[in-house]
């Protein structure tokens, strides 16, 4: 499978484990602060994208009026159905959707969220031009993107190690994906081309990941990301063996017991 395919890829395991081990560890402080974000205005109507397995989703429901019809889509229906497991209210719709071909009127939402999402789109202009369709004059699109992967201590670490497990072909999922896409005139400039011609504004998070052992992040990566499929494309018999060596690596920066490394990424706001 070519790796621009496999990097969207999260099927099988991959949903609990992302669920059980990344989402605690990455990505809820972002959400919590993407769903206060949404919060700032009134709004009735919410489109998530990338929706995942819906930890934006919860914080949105736990941060606005029953009232409000939240619409959250991924492109991978089984992130959806786990989401919709671990919590399923009335006004929020679970839909598989393609963020280049958003099935929903014009002008329908008073904000669009993506939580560590963009970097997955085949053709982000093309996706931003969708968003903007469906956005309400005025409307906002609220996104967050991770910032260069040595800033991320965690992902840089595992990738690290992996490089010594797989010398003449390393995976480089992290650093290609959800890391390559940090530059903030690239992501202005492709929101214009977009047709967005209000300034965004860009802001810069940094946070503390804290996870009990140094296996967890290992697992999170290894396993619970598409980095496995990339592991397994390249030899299936030694994902556990990369996990372990991911883990081992992961000891020697930060110790053998609780762990913290820093995280950080930059929340991007655009009006239509």
């Amino acid at each position: 499978m070519p790796t621009q395919d496999s990097d969207k890829l999260f099927t099988g395991s991959i949903p609990e484990i992302y669920e059980r081990y990344l989402v605690p560890l990455i990505f809820e402080d972002y959400a919590q602060d993407l769903a206060s974000r949404v919060r700032e205005k009134p709004v009735s109507r919410v489109l998530e994208i990338a929706a995942g397995t819906g930890v934006v989703t919860r914080a949105v429901l736990d941060a606005l009026d029953a009232k409000v019809s939240i619409v959250a889509t991924d492109l991978n229906q089984a992130m959806l159905d786990h989401g919709a497991s671990v919590r399923s209210d009335k006004n929020v719709l679970w839909q598989e959707a393609d963020a280049l071909a958003l099935p929903f009127e014009d002008e329908s939402f008073d904000v669009v969220l993506c939580q560590f999402g963009v970097m997955f789109f085949s053709d982000r202009i093309k996706a931003y031009s969708e968003t903007l369709r469906v956005l309400k004059p005025d409307g906002r699109y609220i996104f967050n993107v991770w910032d260069q992967i040595e800033d991320n201590e965690f992902a840089d670490t595992v990738t690290a190690a992996l490089r010594k497990v797989f010398p003449d072909d390393p995976p480089l999922f992290l650093p290609r994906t959800p890391h390559g896409y940090s530059n903030i005139d690239e992501i202005a400039s492709e929101l214009s081309e977009g047709g967005f011609t209000s300034t965004p504004s860009f802001e810069t998070v940094t946070v503390r990941s804290k996870a009990q052992s140094p296996s967890i992040p290992a697992i999170a990566y290894c396993q619970g990301t598409p980095l496995r499929n990339e592991i397994e494309n390249i030899d299936s018999s030694l994902l556990e063996h990369a996990t372990k060596i991911a883990t081992v690596a992961l000891s020697k920066r930060f110790g053998t017991g609780v762990i913290d490394g820093k995280i950080q990424g930059h929340v991007v706001t655009v009006e239509a």
